[in-house]
């Protein structure tokens, strides 16, 4: 954990109170268990593409049970939705990352003259890193508790003897070994180092000869390059004799090293990361807001089970369908009173899985702090999301496939609590319409009785009225043709009925196709 310099007061973006500094902050490593059923998984990968080096994704496996801490993060995330903020900390992102580049290199290159100018090159960027973003946040004024806290930290932290001293050491140190001038003389096998002595400059020369095409406007088809800093034994040589012509500023640059080698304030480090977690997922917001998925901030609780989402989507097929320049149907789910599980019935193809996916991502999703796929929710905190999906039998369980769901049952029973949110999805369909019916009921009634946050997907439609704590939602069709899905669910009381004809049709079995049969 680290603290501002003279208050002991702990700063983390992601984390209020006394756990932050990302160094100490608890985060789970592995992938929650339900990412693969949610498709969360896909979710984070896409998020997390190109910013492999800030391991984040630890930080997306561990959402929070506490209100406060999750309108802390949603205040951070408001912030860095304002673009005169997010370009603030893009910048000392971009500074910082050429500051580790630098440091890698160290371990690259060969000679101590190299190694010890790629430790200077990282404390310029570093240097201008703090203050790029120390005078930006200043200049922006962030209303986010988390960004006011660490803007006092970086101002505390510029205003310290031990920045102070760095930043004009470095300057003095790279004003120094700017005025160094030598020359190198190749002649077969042999080179020769020495100071310059005023010798013709070649490159003037070369740029002389060219200089005649430099008048006519062209595009400039330059490319950004990184910056490379590879070298072999025989630059390392030139510059340690380089470093033997002129002594005493490279000797001022091995003292720097030797005492600088803690180079950057923890918590300057720890914010890097920590806030990569909100511009990975607020770039993947953007871009399925271009689309038409809706997001939005929502309410939370910890206590209350009373919930409700309009227009709600399945941020996995949002992502999906992105792709086609498209958005995914949204869905509208409300809970009152004892209201606790959702029994979803309806045709098969017809939206139910990716309502049952939309309901566990959003209570996951908001535990994280960030914006959700819906444009208006108030959910409940879960301490753990539980799914139970439909999986294809393995040749080498002997058990059988129905004997494994019940095993999967009995481990989400024994282990969630009145705070769990569980997500069952065309479970036990493997057996008879009575087995399915009977274990169904009773799996339902112990979640009733365990006051748990459910949505149970299913063909038995008798489920859907088992006692208060259960509403029935259906997949609609197309009111004039059984055909066609709506892939809208909507509360109202399972009858089967809106998708009979379609599958009698499905199998040629409606009144006239049947008296075709008979008639023949």
């Amino acid at each position: 954990m680290s603290a501002q310099p003279g208050t002991g007061v702990a700063v983390s973006v992601l984390y209020p109170g006394d756990r932050g500094g990302a160094p100490g902050a608890p985060v789970e490593a592995r992938q929650p268990a339900h990412f693969p059923d949610l498709h969360l998984d896909q979710v984070v990968k896409a998020a997390l593409a190109g910013r492999d080096e800030y391991d984040l994704a630890p930080l997306f496996y561990a959402p929070l049970e506490d209100e406060a801490a999750v309108r802390y993060r949603q205040e951070v995330c408001r912030d860095l939705e304002r673009r005169e903020v997010a370009d603030v900390v893009s910048a000392f992102a971009k500074l910082m990352r050429q500051a580790r580049t630098n440091l890698r290199h160290m371990a690259q290159v060969e000679g101590h003259a190299f190694k010890q100018g790629c430790f200077l090159d990282a404390a310029a960027s570093y240097s201008a890193a703090v203050t790029s973003l120390h005078e930006g946040l200043e200049r922006v004024g962030p209303s986010s508790q988390a960004l006011g806290r660490f803007r006092e930290h970086l101002a505390a932290y510029r205003g310290s003897e031990r920045f102070g001293s760095l930043a004009s050491e470095v300057n003095a140190l790279r004003d120094g070994l700017s005025r160094v001038q030598y020359s190198v003389h190749v002649r077969g096998n042999r080179v020769t180092v020495a100071r310059y002595e005023g010798e013709q400059d070649l490159s003037t020369l070369v740029e002389e000869a060219f200089a005649k095409w430099r008048s006519e406007k062209v595009q400039d088809s330059r490319a950004d390059l990184p910056d490379q800093r590879d070298t072999n034994h025989v630059y390392a040589q030139v510059l340690e004799r380089v470093a033997r012509l002129y002594p005493e500023p490279f000797s001022r640059l091995e003292a720097f090293y030797s005492r600088r080698h803690s180079l950057m304030d923890p918590t300057v480090v720890a914010f890097d990361r920590e806030v990569q977690f909100y511009l990975a997922y607020l770039n993947l917001v953007y871009r399925l807001r271009g689309t038409g998925t809706a997001f939005c901030y929502p309410e939370v609780s910890s206590r209350s089970k009373e919930l409700s989402v309009a227009g709600g989507s399945d941020i996995a097929l949002a992502l999906a369908l992105s792709r086609y320049g498209t958005a995914s149907v949204a869905n509208d789910m409300d809970l009152s009173g004892p209201e606790r599980i959702v029994v979803v019935t309806g045709p098969n193809q017809g939206g139910k899985t990716t309502f049952a996916r939309m309901f566990g991502q959003l209570h996951y999703l908001a535990g994280l702090g960030v914006p959700v796929p819906a444009a208006a929710a108030r959910l409940y905190l879960p301490d753990r999301v539980f799914t139970h999906f439909e999986k294809e039998e393995r040749l080498d369980n002997l058990q059988g496939k129905l004997n494994d769901e019940l095993e999967r049952v009995r481990y989400i029973l024994l282990h969630a609590t009145s705070r769990s949110v569980i997500v069952m999805n065309e479970s036990f369909g493997s057996t008879s319409l009575a087995d399915s019916r009977f274990i169904g009921a009773k799996v339902l009634e112990q979640v009733s009785q365990l006051r748990a946050l459910c949505v149970y997907v299913t063909f038995v439609d008798e489920l859907a009225s088992l006692d208060e704590a259960t509403v029935s939602a259906v997949a609609e069709v197309a009111p004039d043709d059984p055909d066609v899905r709506t892939y809208k669910v909507s509360r109202r009381p399972a009858d089967g009925r809106a998708y009979a004809m379609a599958l009698a049709r499905k199998y040629a079995l409606t009144y006239r196709e049947l008296r075709e049969r008979v008639s023949r």
